[in-house]
């Protein structure tokens, strides 16, 4: 069995960021976690990466193409279309391997994962491939402190999770990049009650216009507690490594591997009479 994180989420929510920071945290834990490079249009990222979609096909490359004529966007369509015509590249570069875990770091076009099904393709040759596959969709902490902006950032989140069908955890990221003021607030959007959230927000004309169309979009959410975020706080290493055992339980990562040992607890008193030597009792 095989084991993958998709890491999903806006321009600018920290998905490269995030992968950097995974990948410190098992190395401190002498854990081996690799990245997959899975957005054709990327610049920069400080670790180490398995495969890169750029050796296939880049942003760039298609751009420049006369016979083309695409911009940023369609050129990123272009690629990822691309990209599933030739699964067989991505087979290769991963190899074969017993309880391998993989990042793959997903471009953030929305459309990608709504009317374009290039990221479901990609779940089930993954899944066809043995592997256990966990969305992680990030959305920017700073992003999400207005309720309007809330309820896009969770509509968008719940697009992606009804389109994969799989395994699906929200994060909340630069939670490291917020005033002591604005993490208090954002406490009341990580397990929402959408209704309150709206209920608080200053209306102006198109709150007004459509506010019957936001209600109901809000009661959906809310009423089958669809969307729900975990904070990750990457200077935190306790809130790192919460972000990290919840997404592995959901894809049922350690449970077959072998456990540590504990060492045993020393009887109250030893065969000589003398006593446990705990910290705090006299010897």
């Amino acid at each position: 069995m095989r084991y993958a994180q998709l890491v999903m989420g806006p321009a600018g929510s920290g998905k490269s960021t995030y992968c950097s920071t995974i990948v410190k945290h098992c190395e401190a834990l002498r854990r081996s976690v690799r990245v997959v490079n899975l957005d054709p249009a990327a610049e920069y990222f400080d670790y180490p990466v398995r495969a890169d979609i750029r050796e296939l096909i880049s942003v760039d490359d298609v751009m420049e193409d006369d016979s083309l004529r695409f911009g940023p966007n369609g050129g990123l369509v272009f690629c990822m279309e691309y990209f599933i015509q030739n699964f067989d590249w991505l087979e290769e570069e991963l190899g074969e391997g017993e309880d391998d875990y993989f990042l793959f770091d997903c471009p953030g076009q929305i459309e990608l994962y709504t009317h374009i099904p290039v990221m479901r393709q990609l779940v089930d040759t993954l899944q066809h491939w043995n592997f256990r596959v966990c969305a992680v969709f990030l959305i920017d902490s700073q992003f999400m402190v207005d309720p309007s902006k809330f309820l896009s950032g969770a509509l968008s989140a719940l697009s992606a999770m009804v389109t994969l069908e799989v395994p699906h955890i929200n994060v909340m990221t630069k939670m490291d990049l917020l005033s002591k003021k604005a993490k208090k607030e954002i406490e009341r959007y990580l397990d929402p009650d959408i209704r309150g959230i709206l209920a608080d927000g200053r209306e102006g004309y198109f709150d007004q216009k459509f506010q019957k169309l936001t209600k109901a979009l809000g009661t959906v959410v809310d009423d089958f507690s669809l969307v729900q975020f975990l904070p990750l706080d990457r200077s935190d290493e306790d809130s790192i490594d919460i972000v990290l055992n919840t997404i592995d339980s959901a894809i049922q990562y350690g449970e077959d591997l072998e456990p540590r040992e504990v060492p045993e607890l020393p009887d109250d008193d030893d065969d000589d009479g003398r006593d446990s030597g705990f910290p705090g009792e006299e010897s």
